[in-house]
């Protein structure tokens, strides 16, 4: 498909003054085993901002299209690639297993278009919106491996969520309310905080304002040596660095510690007595796979979650939506429509 199109494109690392819209990006030639998408949403993620600034032994191709998230319809099939026909509604698996993410390493999604392997093509069910598609990859995919493929929450549970208010971190609020969860959102702000019991959380901390750890042991009891008395059953901690020590201080005996990320610094101050005094089990997850991303299609359809969006924006938006990524100033996804 020949022609140019609009698409954000990351020129070099730094600032977001490194990003910039252009009407004169080509088209990408379809090649075999590939599809070209009609991007018709896509998602920023915290990924975009490390991708922005430059991360450390990550040789990023620049220029490049940033966006890991998107959603869309096939617009044009190349050799060898069936099962896929003209004007399918598709979800788009961020990995390319052979040359890496989307958005990072290959164009991604804040485009008109954009060239994947037939391999990352997931159906798209009509009763889902593009928009609610695009929201899900990286976030929803992230926390659903880590409560439901691993099998980590379970009705009843007392589930703290830490940093609740980014995408990984509403998703995690949205799925444990749907296990049938207790959920204690952290987050910071008034506002946030408001749109996180409106999303679904029981309770909310800001930990601006309120030791989280303090707060779950005066509500719920100080976890207890000699008995399963005391304490919240999971904490979900992404956020490492400060947060780390106090999330041991009150996970209940044979409470879990769960961890997908290290946003605020991955070597933590730690206190090995409270992991085997309490019996701590601290489980890692790591990334999303295809069963996670057609699983969470199957809830959107069946209106068992709906994604948290902060906004939805046009491509020429997209530098201010990310900003406002940057910030921390949003609750949910900022979702770019091409």
């Amino acid at each position: 498909m020949a022609g140019t199109m609009k698409a954000l494109v990351l020129k070099a690392h730094g600032g977001l003054d490194q990003l910039s819209v252009v009407t004169d990006k080509p088209v990408p030639d379809v090649v075999p085993g590939h599809v070209l998408v009609r991007v018709r949403a896509s998602s920023f993620n915290y990924h975009d901002v490390f991708t922005v600034r430059g991360m450390p032994g990550i040789k990023v191709p620049l220029p490049v299209v940033i966006g890991l998230d998107l959603s869309g319809d096939v617009a044009a099939i190349g050799e060898g690639v069936t099962g896929w026909k003209v004007g399918d509604r598709v979800l788009v698996n961020p990995v390319n297993r052979q040359k890496g993410l989307v958005g990072e390493m290959l164009d991604g999604g804040m485009a008109e278009y954009c060239l994947v392997s037939q391999e990352q093509l997931i159906p798209l069910p009509d009763a889902v919106t593009y928009e609610q598609a695009a929201a899900l990859p990286v976030a929803y995919g992230t926390a659903h491996r880590m409560l439901i493929t691993h099998k980590t929450v379970k009705a009843g549970d007392k589930v703290l969520v830490l940093g609740a208010s980014g995408g990984v971190g509403t998703a995690t609020v949205v799925l444990a309310k749907m296990l049938g969860a207790e959920v204690i959102a952290c987050a910071s702000g008034a506002e946030k905080t408001a749109k996180l019991l409106q999303a679904g959380a029981d309770y909310v901390v800001d930990y601006k304002e309120t030791d989280f750890s303090r707060w779950a042991n005066e509500r719920y009891g100080k976890p207890q040596r000699r008995s399963y008395a005391g304490g919240v059953d999971v904490v979900v901690n992404f956020t490492g660095g400060d947060t780390w020590l106090p999330s041991l201080k009150c996970i209940k005996r044979g409470g879990i510690l769960l961890v997908c990320g290290a946003t605020a610094g991955h070597d933590p101050k730690e206190d090995l007595r409270y992991v085997w005094s309490f019996e701590i089990n601290i489980k890692g997850s790591n990334s999303f796979y295809d069963e996670d991303l057609k699983a969470l299609l199957e809830l959107v359809a069946n209106r068992r979650i709906v994604p948290v969006i902060d906004r939805v924006v046009a491509l020429e938006g997209a530098v201010d939506g990310l900003r406002s990524l940057e910030e921390r100033t949003v609750l949910g996804k900022i979702i770019v429509t091409p």
